[in-house]
């Protein structure tokens, strides 16, 4: 039979308490380091998905905010239109080019159905002088409404001077109003 193994003495024995031994106990490691591996694996992998997400929503948030910067400048430049048409020179402009003029007095109903005030009939006033000349008025003479025909130059009779006759019977009756007003 074998001769049993002498005990180590001084500096073999040190080196040997250092040294593990290689028996049972390494079997008892290795599910140990294979968890170990998992994890970090896992976790690195958890990482790298939790990045891509975050690039991801870094992406959309700055389209969102290019998106927003784009809407705010054209909401901008249109309340811009809105305040240059609602100045009361360009209201008016537009008014006139509707055909619109400007009311006489107003009147009030009371609520018991009186008339309290004098109502005006709104007339036009002679047309103003155009800084461009238009193209009958370029053409040497443009005919009145009464079919005659005058020089460019000469503007033909206001149409006020014909209204005057009609005013006293507008007068006499108030214009319509609509509840409310």
């Amino acid at each position: 039979m074998s001769k049993p193994a002498a005990p180590l003495k001084g500096r073999a024995a040190r080196l040997a308490r250092l040294m593990p031994s290689t028996g049972p106990s390494t079997a008892a490691r290795t599910p140990f380091v294979l968890l170990v591996v998992l994890l970090l694996g896992g976790g690195l992998i958890t990482l790298l998905l939790l990045n891509s997400a975050l690039n991801e929503g870094s992406f959309r948030l700055s389209e969102l905010k290019r998106d927003t910067t784009e809407l705010t400048d054209e909401q901008q430049a249109l309340q811009r239109d809105v305040d240059s048409r609602s100045q009361p020179d360009a209201l008016e402009r537009r008014a006139r080019e509707l055909g619109m003029v400007p009311g006489g007095s107003p009147a009030f109903l009371d609520p018991d159905g009186t008339v309290r005030g004098n109502p005006t009939e709104a007339t036009a006033p002679p047309p103003s002088p155009s800084p461009t000349p238009s193209p009958r008025a370029s053409a040497g003479a443009a005919p009145d409404p009464d079919g005659s025909a005058s020089p460019s130059g000469s503007a033909p009779a206001p149409a006020a001077e014909s209204d005057s006759a009609t005013a006293p019977a507008a007068e006499s009756t108030p214009p319509p109003t609509s509840p409310g007003r």
